[in-house]
């Protein structure tokens, strides 16, 4: 991790008392973390360090605005980071992380490296389905979308016309009479009529 000695935290070393640190999380800090989530981003981080004799606790705060894939369209999206986090960490003889949020380093190192764990902060703020709001994906991939999407209005499900334009929702509901299919499965259908 020699790309981010900068967010190295000499902790064996602090005084007893408060410090505290500022960083930015930019597209560089993201490509070089080689996280999955996020590619690009800048987030800012404010860190207070309260050392007491025995222990340390961290306290983040990280604010700014980070870009991911839509899940619908594929194109980038803003997603607003903004989190409190804290840390706890203590010395010890290896390093272990007891739970999500206490972590053991060795005395002998006396230092914390905090650049994955600010990536996991911001990670963590992902919702499970992020997608732009309506009207706002790529058009040509929402007509790719609608064409391969094998889904029938008599099922109930209106969300999947909710990601569509008013204008959109036309080209995807079936004329009088007509229905639904999949094309997929209209090729196959070919294919074991002509056998």
């Amino acid at each position: 991790m020699g790309r981010f000695s900068a967010y190295k935290l000499p902790l064996k070393s602090m005084p007893i008392g408060t410090q505290n640190f500022e960083y930015v999380l930019d597209n560089e800090f993201f490509k070089n973390i080689e996280g999955e989530d996020v590619q690009k981003g800048k987030v800012n981080v404010k860190l207070t360090v309260k050392r007491t004799a025995a222990s340390f606790e961290l306290n983040f705060d990280l604010e700014g605005v980070i870009q991911i894939p839509c899940d619908r369209c594929l194109d980038d999206m803003d997603h607003e980071v903004k989190t409190h986090e804290t840390l706890f960490v203590k010395f010890g003889s290896e390093y272990s992380e007891e739970s999500d949020n206490v972590v053991v380093i060795p005395e002998s190192d006396g230092e914390l490296n905090i650049a994955w764990f600010l990536y996991e902060f911001v990670a963590l703020t992902i919702p499970l389905k992020h997608v732009h709001p309506a009207g706002k994906c790529n058009k040509s991939m929402s007509a790719k979308l609608r064409k391969h999407t094998a889904r029938s209005l008599d099922d109930g499900d209106d969300e999947a016309l909710d990601a569509f334009d008013d204008e959109d929702i036309a080209d995807v509901v079936p004329d009088e009479g007509e229905t639904m299919t999949d094309p997929r499965w209209d090729e196959l259908k070919k294919i074991i009529d002509n056998n």
